[in-house]
């Protein structure tokens, strides 16, 4: 029951109030909580920092979040070879203003995303698709996602889900039992 929402577009007032807090933050000290990891991996350095107050009495779209505890800030910033990006986040949530749990409540939902994003791309190909007209591009999308849920669930096979996902159209058989089960 606990959520960690991003501040993105969809809420653009609450997303720039959040952003100038931490933006202020970052030059004084305020009751906040902050940690910071350092990976290393792959040719490449990930320093990921995370703020996060409880001190939310000011925000005026408080009300409209059901047990809202929190707000956060995230700084990612990755350096491969000569390049280096800088990316910083903001958040609310249900949590409780401990930058250890918000950032890793952060960070898995990151994973999880990446991980599916790599399966739907490699499987289904998805980069590649180009409906784009009316609702075709989501309508498909909701499918892709059906679809690797269906071959996920069936486990007599021992296959990746592209392999499972070509044996379904030459086996009517197999693909009967992704749909209806065993």
């Amino acid at each position: 029951g606990e959520y960690v929402l991003a501040l993105k577009g969809n809420h653009p007032t609450l997303e720039e109030e959040v952003a100038l807090y931490f933006a202020d933050e970052l030059t004084r000290d305020r009751e906040t909580e902050s940690e910071k990891n350092v990976d290393t991996g792959h040719g490449r350095i990930e320093v990921r920092e995370c703020w996060a107050s409880g001190s939310i009495d000011w925000l005026p779209a408080k009300q409209e979040w059901k047990l809202l505890r929190s707000i956060s800030a995230v700084r990612s910033k990755r350096i491969i070879g000569e390049r280096e990006s800088e990316e910083v986040r903001h958040f609310i949530s249900s949590l409780p203003p401990t930058a250890e749990a918000l950032g890793q409540a952060v960070r898995a939902h990151w994973g999880i995303e990446n991980s599916l994003h790599w399966v739907l791309d490699m499987a289904f190909r998805e980069d590649e698709c180009r409906k784009h007209k009316d609702n075709s591009a989501e309508n498909f999308a909701v499918l892709r996602h059906l679809t690797l849920n269906l071959l996920k669930r069936e486990k007599s096979c021992k296959r990746s889900i592209a392999g499972k996902r070509l044996l379904a159209g030459w086996d009517e058989r197999y693909m009967e039992k992704v749909l209806f089960g065993p």
